[in-house]
């Protein structure tokens, strides 16, 4: 399965990459007179409520999909890896500090913080960003903090720290690279979470904002039509659901890969 994951993301990525400048229809250009109109060899994927090409949509909001994903993740990730290696490391106030913070964030259900965020800061893509990376990295955060406390008793660790190395130097070069196989698997299966949490808040009118094409916008706009016009919301669906189980089946392959007990269970059996 972490083959067809890693299949079906690279096609994902080559599709938004790529398939914008394959298409011969501008994902803003208007034909009225054939709104609605289905799946047909000139326009694949149908037309939407306004006449616009639906392939061409799709295409362009992958980008926007991925492009989140990628950011947020990548920011999530460098505050939560860096927060939770000073609370591993140092402990005492310090942990006690950063772990109540991430309990608090943690009391509240992410997307809801994040409806809230975007609503008082306003729609747009890069609140959208915001609001995701500021509720992300406290997964980052326990994950590594847990990996940071057992690490700091290996014995190279101790042999850096009598050798008078200083600690930025053994929480970059020792102790960090131990916690960075799981650290990769949480991003995996975090850029799933933020490409449906980013066509969550489209949907709702808090994400990117019209005419830019993006899978929850698309989404919105075809539930007014779902009896006469289902392709409108059955594309933008698929490309949801079949990315973020993407995403899902490479991180929970890398798991198994670079979990040395599931290797060692799956070596017995």
């Amino acid at each position: 399965m972490s083959r067809v994951g890693a299949v079906i993301v690279a096609i994902a990525v080559l599709a938004a990459v790529v398939g914008p400048l394959l298409v011969p229809f501008d994902p803003a250009v208007q034909e009225l007179a054939l709104r609605l109109e289905g799946p047909s060899m000139v326009h694949w994927f149908g037309l939407d409520e306004l006449g616009r090409d639906i392939l061409a949509r799709v295409l362009a909001g992958a980008r926007i999909s991925l492009l989140v994903g990628v950011v947020v993740v990548s920011t999530s990730g460098a505050i939560g890896v860096c927060l939770g290696a000073v609370a591993g490391y140092y402990g005492g106030a310090v942990d006690e500090v950063i772990s109540r913070a991430i309990d608090i964030l943690m009391a509240f259900p992410g997307l809801l913080l994040a409806i809230a965020l975007v609503a008082v800061l306003g729609p747009s893509l890069t609140n959208v960003v915001f609001a995701l990376a500021l509720i992300g990295w406290v997964g980052y955060a326990r994950l590594v903090r847990g990996q940071v406390l057992r690490a700091r008793e290996f014995e190279f660790v101790q042999a850096a720290r009598a050798l008078g190395a200083a600690t930025p130097r053994i929480l970059v070069h020792h102790i960090i690279p131990t916690a960075l196989p799981a650290v990769t698997v949480q991003a995996t299966l975090g850029l799933g979470g933020a490409i449906l949490a980013e066509a969550a808040l489209s949907f709702l009118g808090l994400g990117v904002q019209p005419p830019t094409p993006s899978w929850g916008t698309m989404l919105n706009g075809g539930r007014l039509h779902l009896l006469d016009a289902p392709h409108l919301t059955i594309f933008p669906g698929l490309a949801i659901a079949l990315l973020v189980l993407g995403f899902n089946f490479l991180g929970d392959g890398l798991r198994d890969a670079l979990d040395p007990v599931t290797k060692q269970e799956t070596g017995r059996a």
